[in-house]
């Protein structure tokens, strides 16, 4: 029996805020006659979060900042299974222009939504992200990219540089971090966080500011970095990346988000919380990065 063809797509649940009010993004396909949420087909070597972004600017013509991943639901159509991952996302700006693919565009509150919305599939989609809240701030942790071995290093551990791989690391960096829109960047002290995210500040024309509170001498020494700490960096719709090391990033996520304990984090690697009243909602792991 011939094996069913597979498509990979991905995509967004975007919203906006009007008047106090959250309203969503849905797009109608003259080709389906279907209101539904934009998506689309990967583009060969991309990954899902840059499609799902790239997707979202095509169709419905926004810059976003993505905070949250949703999951992936998986369908058949016409003999296709497709498989479709999908994020929550910030509309920032940007305007719709219709095209053959999407000749509408609906503004929508979460209600209007699910009755506007042709699949149950969608509307599962905008219960996930409305259940648990809007995300109101995102702070990613980001452990420092390669920086060879310590017993290499004959000099202060505090100014090891990356080497190679790290500075490769670090540049690819840029573009997995770039998706959630960052407003602000925080390091921790060692030379190695610093330089793991000069390539992102140069790339948005941000100020690294340097906490040493959030090195791993002083996290295991209870001086700094504690999760308190942490959450006070995330102000309402601001997305910190803050570079820190792999003892105090899994700490921060296991007090944060307790449903993640064993929260090992490799280097190069991030972990994205969305946070709304002050309370982690969820904890995304991404090593988009790592190669």
């Amino acid at each position: 029996m011939p094996t069913a063809r597979s498509v990979t797509a991905a995509g967004g649940v975007v919203w906006r805020t009007r008047s106090g009010s959250a309203e969503l993004a849905l797009v109608h396909r003259p080709r389906y006659h279907d209101w539904t949420l934009p998506k689309g087909k990967l583009l060969p070597g991309e990954s899902a979060l840059a499609g799902a972004v790239r997707e979202v600017r095509e169709e419905v013509g926004s810059s976003v900042a993505v905070t949250r991943r949703l999951g992936t639901v998986h369908y058949s159509a016409a003999g296709v299974r497709k498989n479709v991952s999908y994020w929550a996302m910030q509309h920032r700006g940007g305007s719709f222009e219709p095209s053959d693919e999407v000749d509408e565009l609906s503004w929508l509150g979460p209600a209007e939504a699910a009755v506007r919305l042709t699949y149950d599939l969608d509307r599962k989609l905008l219960r996930a992200l409305t259940c648990a809240g809007m995300p109101e701030a995102v702070v990613i942790l980001v452990r420092h990219a390669k920086a060879g071995k310590r017993s290499e290093w004959r000099g202060d551990d505090a100014q090891r540089p990356l080497d190679v791989i790290g500075e490769q690391q670090a540049v690819r960096l840029v573009a997995l971090l770039s998706h959630f829109a960052p407003t602000r960047i925080v390091s921790a002290s060692p030379r190695r966080c610093t330089q793991t995210v000069d390539p992102l500040a140069r790339a948005l024309d941000l100020t690294v500011t340097v906490n040493a509170g959030f090195a791993d001498e002083n996290f295991r020494g209870g001086r700094h970095g504690s999760a308190a700490e942490l959450l006070a960096l995330a102000e309402l719709e601001s997305v910190t990346v803050v570079c820190s090391q792999g003892a105090t990033i899994p700490a921060l996520v296991n007090q944060l988000a307790p449903g993640r304990i064993g929260a090992t984090t490799r280097k190069a690697a991030a972990w994205v919380l969305s946070i709304a009243a002050g309370q982690v909602i969820s904890a995304d792991y991404y090593e988009d990065a790592i190669r």
